[in-house]
């Protein structure tokens, strides 16, 4: 696998779960396939990162049943995003300090993974570096940002998995900064996913909010998502920073999850200083 090939460009072991080419309809292998292999890793001291390299559906079906245990006592790397970030918000819930928000993603490019991606993969992954990320104007949700600067722990991820997670793998939130990005869904459903988190408290405390790439949504519409987003948002009364390149879309960065970060909206930036995690 190229993934693969790159990561041992980088000079590391690579193995794979033991079930990590299964198949059940939509999911790869079952539940208690996925879950196995996943605690596996956990409880391998050797084992340093556990990385998906998919979007990972169905982790949200197992995200409670991970050895928590293990993970505490042998804190590795987790890896992903999209899906996996039901993932990564439960080890925070229980107890890990930091994961990798990112992948080997190409986005809509056909040239494969950018030298960006890698870039910041590697930084996160192998090297003490901070990191920090320009928000970018042609990213559509850039038109979200307000003013304002902000510190705290960066948590969140899929909107979708966000929501789904909300009451029993989600985090608290209060004095945190929410990453949010999404891709392919209707309006109606980001509508009603940040008004849940909303008006069920969720949300309350923030200390402001990263707004990633919104991909596969119709932002020429008269009330297009970004104007929903909008609304929600502004009830919030934190800096907003948009346009950053995390999530589904071109060339997408890593970030840590669950590690201090910087928001700056009116310099454009998102800093992860290494000594602040």
């Amino acid at each position: 696998m190229r993934h693969a090939e790159i990561l041992k460009g980088w000079g590391l072991s690579i193995d794979f779960g033991e079930h990590a080419f299964c198949k059940r309809d939509y999911l790869a292998g079952t539940d208690e396939e996925r879950l196995a292999d996943l605690n596996a890793a956990f409880r391998d001291p050797d084992v340093r990162a556990v990385f998906a390299t998919g979007g990972g559906k169905g982790s949200y079906r197992i995200a409670d049943q991970l050895d928590f245990e293990a993970v505490r006592r042998d804190p590795k790397f987790v890896i992903g995003f999209s899906d996996i970030t039901a993932l990564l918000l439960s080890v925070l819930k229980n107890g890990q300090l930091a994961s990798i928000h990112g992948a080997f993603f190409a986005g809509a490019n056909d040239d494969g993974v950018s030298a960006y991606t890698c870039e910041l993969l590697h930084r996160a992954m192998m090297t003490a570096e901070d990191i920090v990320i320009a928000s970018r104007p042609e990213e559509p949700t850039f038109a979200l940002t307000t003013s304002g600067e902000c510190r705290g722990r960066l948590i969140g991820g899929n909107l979708d998995m966000v929501a789904t997670c909300a009451g029993w793998a989600l985090p608290d939130l209060h004095g945190a900064i929410l990453l949010l990005e999404a891709v392919g869904m209707y309006r109606g459903q980001v509508d009603r996913q940040m008004t849940m988190l909303r008006k069920a408290g969720h949300l309350s405390g923030l200390a402001g909010v990263a707004v990633g790439q919104f991909t596969d949504f119709e932002f020429d519409r008269r009330f297009s998502v970004i104007d929903i987003l909008r609304e929600h948002l502004a009830e919030l009364e934190v800096p907003v920073l948009g346009g950053l390149p995390l999530g589904h879309g071109n060339s997408p960065a890593s970030v840590f999850m669950g590690a201090v970060a910087e928001l700056d909206a009116k310099a454009g930036a998102l800093s992860i200083r290494r000594n602040g995690t």
